[in-house]
């Protein structure tokens, strides 16, 4: 296996986020127990997270951001929605991806990013056995042989004409690649939730949150009709651009709270916790094989519609924008403050997945291919 690589193409920055490197760090991660080498290829992007992967252990191909004025993104050529987070236009990428990974035997390439489609994946197929793409979004076309949607609510006929025929689809929750520990801890936190009080809230609205609801979420609860001895938990990367200002605010507000950065322990504080307030996305999914009640607000137009399956199944109460956390976030806190309310939305949010979705990909992948 030694000749064998799976080289992972996904960026990370302020305006992409963590989520994309960190579900492929995951998924790296259990590859790596099974024996397979990982490479990432990742753009050097202001906020990413190149360091983190070489803390676990990942060796990382960088590659450099163009200046955005050489860039060629033009609309009427079909471009990916999203394609200007790439730094550089599809076809220098493709060319600076091949030269990273010239010389290795690549047993898959995964690719996940929203700015990378059906054009550049054609580009990369003959450099690699096998090309798996994950995406959360409908909205263009993909060459793989193998995808991954996550999101809870997806059908096959939402992409059947999107991709290949006979590529290997894999849709919904049950193949959420969340942390080992998340399965781990999972019988434990359910435990809690059929007798704790709602006393210790966790408030996550991502790795980076550029436009820093943290702080609306803070300023709104310092108004809100709170337990008396209820106590709060800020999780922030430790690159998001707010974090100084958020240890300011959490000094002055009317119960404990405390702000911690790059943590490494989240499934453990949300086994803890009684009520998660965060952002919607891959992170809505771990709080769900927690069982943890939650009111999640969507903050880029990619998590709507996750969010609202989990609105339309009361797995969560749902803020459809950050411009209403003032609004909205007081009634929110008001229908969770009901211990009875919160154990049966748990009952229904630990159905969503049960942590283990990252075991069934590589299963799948294993199957599909018949090696790593």
């Amino acid at each position: 296996m030694n000749d064998r690589h799976v080289v992972f193409r996904a960026d990370s920055s302020i305006d992409i986020g963590t989520g994309h490197v960190m579900r492929c760090l995951t998924l790296a991660e259990q590859l790596r127990q099974q024996g397979a080498r990982c490479l990432f290829v990742s753009r050097e992007h202001a906020g990413n997270l190149l360091s983190l992967v070489h803390e676990r252990g990942f060796e990382a191909a960088r590659l450099p951001v163009q200046d955005v004025a050489e860039i060629e993104v033009r609309s009427d050529e079909g471009q990916p929605e999203h394609a200007r987070w790439l730094g550089a236009s599809w076809q220098i990428d493709a060319r600076e991806t091949l030269a990273a990974i010239a010389g290795l035997t690549v047993d898959w390439l995964v690719v996940d990013h929203y700015a990378l489609d059906h054009r550049w994946e054609s580009e990369l197929k003959t450099a690699c056995h096998k090309l798996m793409v994950i995406d959360d979004l409908v909205d263009r076309r993909h060459d793989c042989d193998f995808f991954l949607n996550q999101n809870l609510g997806r059908r096959d006929a939402d992409h059947s004409a999107l991709v290949p025929k006979g590529t290997k689809v894999l849709l919904g929750p049950d193949y959420a690649l969340l942390r080992p520990e998340f399965s781990e801890l999972r019988e434990s936190a359910v435990r809690r939730r059929d007798t704790a009080p709602m006393r210790q809230i966790l408030v996550s609205m991502g790795g980076i949150d550029k436009g820093n609801a943290t702080a609306q979420v803070l300023a709104t609860l310092r108004s809100a009709e709170m337990p008396a001895d209820c106590q709060v938990t800020i999780v922030m990367g430790k690159d998001a651009p707010w974090l100084e200002e958020i240890h300011g605010m959490a000094t002055s507000m009317p119960f404990p709270t405390v702000v911690i950065s790059g943590v490494a322990n989240m499934a453990r504080l949300m086994a803890e916790s009684d009520l998660a307030i965060g952002a919607a996305g891959g992170t809505a999914l771990e709080r769900c094989c927690m069982g943890l009640p939650s009111i999640i607000i969507v903050m880029a137009e990619n998590q709507r519609h996750g969010a609202r399956e989990m609105a339309r199944t009361d797995s969560a109460l749902v803020i459809e924008s950050a411009g209403d956390i003032s609004e909205e976030l007081p009634h929110a806190i008001a229908t969770m403050v009901d211990d009875a309310y919160r154990m049966q939305m748990s009952l229904r949010c630990r159905r969503v997945t049960d942590g283990n979705g990252c075991e069934r990909v590589v299963a799948a992948m294993s199957r599909f291919n018949g090696s790593y």
